[in-house]
């Protein structure tokens, strides 16, 4: 019997020494594999931001009509990394083109047009109010309120020159308005650039 002992112990090393090779293998195996952060993620993160600010800014454009500047916006952020805002953009950048499609083909007397610049006015975009209202005027010259609702987009837009030649001729055909523009909030601020000041405060000679 203690013969048969002596072979079991030996069996008995074997198998721990060949275990602890094997869990040493296993080990390394299990090891997380680092991989490198992809190149560019920075700059993937930024242009998605941009890309909202982007979508943002012409979402605040459109619900203010001013569909023109909204559509550019938009179309910068149809371009970005983020799907669902791009699929958004290229949305409203179709209600864009459809709303200015809808917008020309009604506009098609001088109130019409005057109507609309003065939304435009409204809103701040005196470029595109500009526009229309030399249109409305080009239809009916000798309109005082239109005169002077393009004065005002014109004072609005820093070009004093025009704004004064167009007050003036609104005052020429309708005399009562150098007195709205006196009490015009839109004009307020502006009363005292030159040479708009002599027009509306023509007794004030000192300026």
């Amino acid at each position: 019997m203690p013969e048969k002992k002596k072979p079991h112990t030996v069996h008995k090393n074997i198998e721990r020494r060949m275990t602890k090779p094997q869990a040493s293998k296993t080990a390394k195996a299990t090891e997380p594999v680092r991989t490198p952060a992809p190149r560019g993620a920075g700059a993937s993160v930024d242009d998605g931001l941009k890309q909202l600010g982007n979508f943002e800014a012409a979402i605040k454009l459109f619900h203010v009509r001013r569909l023109k500047e909204a559509r550019d916006l938009f179309q910068l952020a149809a371009v970005g990394p983020e799907r669902d805002v791009a699929n958004r953009a290229r949305v409203h950048i179709a209600m864009c083109d459809r709303r200015l499609q809808q917008t020309i083909l009604n506009l098609r007397s001088a109130e019409d047009y005057y109507n609309y610049g003065i939304a435009l006015i409204n809103s701040r975009n005196v470029t595109e109010a500009r526009t229309h209202l030399e249109k409305a005027l080009e239809i009916a010259p000798a309109s005082d309120h239109i005169h002077y609702a393009l004065a005002l987009a014109q004072a609005l837009g820093g070009d004093f020159a025009q704004a004064h030649d167009n007050l003036k001729r609104a005052i020429e055909l309708e005399p009562r308005n150098r007195l709205l523009a006196r009490q015009d909030a839109d004009f307020a601020p502006l009363a005292h650039q030159p040479p708009l000041d002599a027009l509306i405060y023509p007794e004030k000679k000192g300026w």
